[in-house]
This record gives structure tokens, C-alpha cells and sequence, in this order.
């Protein structure tokens, strides 16, 4: 197949640093080459796909200049090009010029969902414009507006090394924004409570750089409680790889979580509250724990070692990997296409 895929024009693909959505595009991408299909990605001009790049002109979302701009660029090249598909990760209005055409189109959802958004592109798209999304919680409110498929997140398996044991002394982890809603200052509470050290990784938004200096400085000690900053991808393997568990005490509703599948490729296994898509990614009792409070975390923690660290890992291949995730949406993409044609054919006939 010939496929357009789009991604937000603010972070290049794959990211220098952070860019969860931004990972998921390029990890799909690779796949989808492997698999032998055609891939034209639009998106930051600094982008360094495995497929050939389309850069946006107007490098905001926010403004209403460059989402014209990148719409018509878009656009045109759909006219030029006879794509089969078109598979927006980045936003609904990009594909405004597009959605009478009819040219399947599908728009993932990794962030919240506006049911005002999605009911104005089915109607204007006459029914071309199909959804997906990262988890069931995610479309749980909007699933009733036009035809929703469900594909999950996941991670490049061989980016992660799978641990079959840890030390005795292995620490937990915490590894995201180092930011109120992730919950850090929780982990460092649950470290305080069990007496197993902590190490938390990650970057500090600079707007959250007060609330860091008051509510995670304070306790971090370099023998309790660690704060080794922002990890490369493997640094990120070693540090969940080596973790006793991964904590995900999240304080909103996170649609996915895409570092709880990194841990889970190492084996490691995670103990997250009960909040978005964490019961989804984590099985109870099995790959991990799903809690509702801190006294409940720290005696997940204690229980931990009852969770096979293969069956984890198992896990995260069957469900959470590259090779699924692209199977699921190669799936869709042909699902699309064909009843595209065959409405096509039907009004030939």
C-alpha cells in the first residue's frame, strides 16, 4: 500500500529526547517499511524517518496560519500523489481540504478526545474518516460517532533487554516527567515506607521546575532516593531492566502510558494506580499490580517477587510490541481500503 502518515509539526521523528506519540510514528513506520509497503511521513523538517519525508511549513499547531498552510500542503500531495491512505497522528483540521475526498482516512487519538471534533470530520468526510485510539478508556465517551478501532501503543522489543532477575538489593523505578500528575513525590513516599531504594529518572518541565525544588529535592539523598535526570534509550533499558518494579502512581487519566510497556519488555513489573489506561497495560496479579493508594502500593511492592518476570515480558510481546502494533493498524489500513473499493464498485455498478 501507499500510505501518508502525519505527524504533529512541533517535535521531528523520531524526538531528540522526549516525544511519546512521536516515538509510536516512528516505531510504526520502520515496521510498515520492513513489511514492504510505501510511506510518505509529513512532519517536522528535522524528522529522520526510515520513509520519505514531506516537512510541514508552519511548524505550530497552535496557529491558525501554519494549520492552513500544512492543510493545503497535505492536500496537494494526496491530489498528486494517489495515496491509498491517509493516517493522521497529528490533527483533524490538517485534513480538512481531504475529508469529501474518498480516500480512506484514519485519525488516531493519543491525546483527549473532542466529540465536537470527531462528529464535524464524520460529517464532512461522508463516513471516510475513521477513528482509532490508544486504549478503551480513551474513546469510551465517543465510541458512538463513526466506526472506532482499537490499537494500542508499544514498544521495539529489541531496543529493551529482557531481565530474568534482578538483584537482591534492586531498586525501584520511576521514569516520565518529573511532574505533580506522574506521581514522583508518591514513589519517594512508597520508598520511605518499604526501605528500597529509589531511583527516579526523567526530565522537569521548566514550569514545574518550583514544584520539583519543593515536593522532590528535599528527599533526594543519592542513597535512598536517586534523581539520575533525563535517559537515553539505553540507559532507560538498564535502569527499568534493573529495577525490582517500575511505579506508576499517576495522578490523571493517562491515555496509555507508553513507559509502562518499556518496563514490561524488560521484564520488570509495574504497580500503577488505578487511573486511564493502567488496568488495560497491566494485568493484575500477573504483570504487575493496579492499587488505589499509596498504603496499597508499598504492599504491591512487597508482594512483587510472586510476579514471573518472563510471563511480563511474554506479555508485552503478545500484546505491546512493534511487530503487533504494526500488524494491527496494516490490518485496519487493508480493512479501510477494501470497503473503500467496494463502495467505489457499488456506485460504478
Amino acid at each position: 500500500m501507499k500510505i501518508a502518515i502525519t505527524a504533529d509539526p512541533e517535535l521531528p521523528v523520531p524526538p531528540h529526547h522526549y516525544g511519546g506519540i512521536e516515538r509510536v510514528i516512528d516505531m510504526l513506520i520502520r515496521s510498515l517499511v520492513q513489511r514492504g509497503h510505501d510511506v510518505t511521513l509529513f512532519a517536522h523538517a528535522d524528522s529522520k524517518p526510515a520513509c520519505r519525508l514531506v516537512p510541514w511549513p508552519g511548524a505550530s499547531s497552535l496557529s491558525r496560519a501554519d494549520t492552513v498552510r500544512n492543510a493545503l500542503t497535505l492536500g496537494k500531495a494526496v491530489l498528486m500523489e494517489r495515496y491509498d491512505l491517509v493516517h493522521s497522528f497529528s490533527r483533524i483540521a490538517y485534513m480538512a481540504p481531504i475529508l469529501p475526498l474518498p480516500i480512506p482516512k484514519l485519525m488516531t487519538y493519543q491525546r483527549a478526545i473532542s466529540r465536537r471534533s470527531i462528529e464535524l470530520g464524520h460529517r464532512l468526510s461522508r463516513g471516510t474518516l475513521h477513528f482509532s485510539a490508544i486504549s478503551r478508556w480513551m474513546m469510551r465517551h465517543v465510541e458512538d460517532v463513526g466506526d472506532w478501532r482499537l490499537v494500542y501503543n508499544g514498544v521495539p522489543m529489541a531496543t529493551y533487554d529482557f531481565k530474568a532477575f534482578v538483584a537482591p538489593d534492586a531498586p525501584l523505578a520511576f521514569l516520565g516527567r518529573v511532574e505533580e500528575i506522574k506521581g514522583p513525590h508518591i514513589a519517594i513516599e512508597v520508598a520511605k515506607r518499604t526501605g528500597i531504594p529509589l531511583i527516579i529518572a526523567g526530565n522537569i518541565p521548566q514550569e514545574h521546575r518550583d514544584w520539583y525544588e519543593a515536593n522532590v529535592a528535599p528527599h533526594v539523598d543519592d542513597r535512598l532516593i536517586r534523581y539520575v535526570g533525563p535517559v537515553n534509550d539505553e540507559q532507560k533499558s538498564a535502569l527499568l531492566g534493573g529495577a525490582r518494579a517500575f511505579l506508576m502512581p499517576i495522578l490523571w487519566e493517562e491515555p496509555f502510558g507508553i513507559v509502562m510497556a518499556e518496563a514490561m519488555a524488560c521484564g520488570t513489573p509495574v504497580i500503577g494506580y488505578r487511573r486511564g489506561a493502567v488496568p488495560e497495560v497491566v494485568t493484575h496479579g500477573e504483570t504487575g499490580y493496579v492499587v488505589d493508594n499509596v498504603e496499597e502500593l508499598a504492599a504491591a511492592v512487597a508482594a512483587v517477587d510472586a510476579i514471573d518476570r518472563a510471563a511480563v515480558r511474554q506479555r508485552c510481546e503478545t500484546h505491546f510490541s512493534d511487530d503487533v502494533i504494526a500488524r494491527d493498524y496494516e490490518k485496519t489500513y487493508r480493512s479501510l481500503v477494501r470497503a473503500e473499493k467496494g463502495q467505489t464498485a457499488a456506485l460504478v455498478n
